[in-house]
């Protein structure tokens, strides 16, 4: 249930940050879009690609820390990931 509720604040985190890292390009580049497609289409293509390493990932019927961590780009030395999630 961790990993869940761990993922589930991840993915939310991702879309906002995606979505508003697109709002200016979007505004200059294609001014007749509406801003919120744009932000919901970056978003949305955000998480489309870690549910997707998520599932790959969890193809074996498991799904460790590391390969959460690793579908999201997160970068840590190993030292810091294994006393950040041991469980």
């Amino acid at each position: 249930m961790k990993k869940i509720k761990d993922i589930a604040g991840r993915v939310v985190a991702l879309f906002m940050s995606s979505a508003l890292a697109i709002v200016g390009g979007s505004a200059i580049i294609a001014p007749e879009l509406e801003i919120w497609k744009s932000a919901a289409l970056a978003g949305f293509a955000a998480i489309a690609t870690v549910l997707q390493k998520l599932a790959l990932a969890s193809v074996d019927g498991s799904l460790s820390w590391n390969e959460i961590n690793d579908a999201f780009g997160v970068q840590r030395d190993s030292k810091t990931a294994k006393t950040d999630h041991q469980h």
